[in-house]
C-alpha cells in the first residue's frame, strides 16, 4: 500500500470482533510482540512503557487503527498505527498536509532578491556567512548559476548561522548584514559576496573573536560609505547587535528540520549541502518546467584536447 511502512509481524493479532479472522494467534501474544518490534524499530527507551491499544476501524480498506501509547513518569504520548484486519501486518501511517507545508510557505517579506523580482522560480538559501560549505555554494551560484538561468529565476538568501561553539562570528555577520540590507538590497549582496570570498580576513591569523566582530563592521561601513547610505542610521544598527530578525529566521529554520548550512529550498524541493552545479541545475530545471518554463539548454561539454603530434611530421 502507497504511504504505508510495513513492519511484518511474523503473527496474527486477533480482532476486537466476535470472530477473529482465521490464522490470528492469541492477541497477548501479538501485542508484546508489537511491543518488541515497535521498541525495536523506533529505538524507544527502555525506561518507556509501551502499551498497545484496542482496535478501531480505520480508512485504510483491510486495515484497523491500533493506537500505541508510550510513557514515562505520568508523562503520555499516543502514537497511531494500523494492523491488517488478518493480524499480520502492523504499519504506520504518515501523512503530509499539501496545503500547509512550510517548504512552500517560507517567509521571504522584505529580504533582498538578487537576479529577476518577477521570476516563476524562487531559490531559498538558509545560509551561514562564516560557513566554508556555504561559501562555495555561494561561488556556484553567483556567477555561474545566476548566469545560465538570467531572468528566469530569483535568489533570496535567509540568515542561519550555526551555533557560536561552531561558527563564532556568524551570527554577528547576519546582523551586520541585516543592517545594510534595511537600505540597500544592493549592499546587502556586496556584503555578503565579500565575506564568502574573504572569511579568512574576518577570521584572523590568531582567531581573535574581538577583532573578527571588529572586522565584520569594519566592512559593512565601508560598503555602507561607497553605496553613500545614511551612515548614522548604519553604525547604531550595527552598535545594536539586534538578533531578533535573525533568531525569527533560525526558528523558520528549525521548523524546516534545517539542521545544517547550505540548506537550499527551489520552489519548495530541498537541496542540503554544497552540491555540483550540475545536480543543482536538474532541480531548478524541475522547478522551470513545473512552473511552465523551457530551462536553458545543456551547456556543451569541453572540447577534446588535440592529438599529440606525430613524431617527425613537423607538426
Amino acid at each position: 500500500m502507497a504511504g504505508l511502512l510495513a513492519l511484518c509481524l511474523a503473527a496474527g493479532c486477533k480482532a476486537q470482533t466476535a470472530t477473529p479472522p482465521p490464522g490470528a494467534l492469541d492477541a497477548a501474544l501479538v501485542n508484546r510482540r508489537i511491543e518488541v518490534l515497535v521498541r525495536s524499530q523506533f529505538n524507544v527507551p527502555q525506561d518507556y512503557n509501551v502499551a498497545v491499544g484496542v482496535r478501531a476501524a480505520s480508512q485504510i480498506a483491510g486495515y484497523d487503527a491500533l493506537p500505541i501509547t508510550l510513557s514515562r513518569n505520568g508523562k503520555n504520548q499516543v502514537v497511531n498505527f494500523l494492523i491488517s484486519a488478518d493480524g499480520k501486518t502492523l504499519a504506520k501511517l504518515e501523512t503530509f498536509d499539501l496545503a500547509k507545508d512550510p517548504v512552500f510557505s517560507i517567509d521571504v517579506a522584505g529580504r533582498p532578491i538578487r537576479g529577476n523580482p518577477a521570476a516563476k522560480v524562487t531559490v531559498i538559501n538558509f545560509d551561514d556567512l562564516e560557513c566554508p560549505y556555504c561559501s562555495r555554494m555561494h561561488q556556484s551560484l553567483f556567477p555561474d548559476t545566476i548566469a545560465r538561468y538570467k531572468d528566469q529565476v530569483r535568489f533570496i538568501y535567509k540568515d542561519n548561522p550555526l551555533p557560536p561553539e561552531m561558527h563564532p562570528w556568524a551570527m554577528h555577520a547576519a546582523v551586520d548584514a541585516n543592517c545594510l540590507a534595511a537600505q540597500s538590497g544592493d549592499v546587502y549582496w556586496r556584503y555578503v559576496d565579500y565575506l564568502h570570498g574573504h572569511a579568512q580576513e574576518v577570521t584572523g591569523p590568531d582567531r581573535n573573536l574581538p577583532k573578527s566582530f571588529d572586522a565584520l563592521d569594519r566592512i559593512a561601513r565601508q560598503e555602507a560609505t561607497v553605496a553613500k547610505l545614511d551612515a548614522n542610521k548604519v553604525d547604531a544598527c550595527l552598535a545594536r547587535q539586534d538578533e531578533t530578525e535573525v533568531h525569527a529566521s533560525l526558528k523558520e529554520a528549525d521548523a524546516l528540520k534545517v539542521e545544517s548550512a547550505p540548506a537550499l529550498f527551489i520552489d519548495g524541493e530541498r537541496v542540503d549541502g554544497a552540491i555540483p552545479e550540475e545536480q543543482l541545475w536538474l532541480v531548478i530545471d524541475r522547478a522551470l518546467r513545473a512552473a511552465g518554463e523551457q530551462p536553458p539548454a545543456a551547456p556543451l561539454p569541453p572540447a577534446p584536447p588535440p592529438p599529440p603530434a606525430t613524431p617527425g611530421s613537423g607538426k
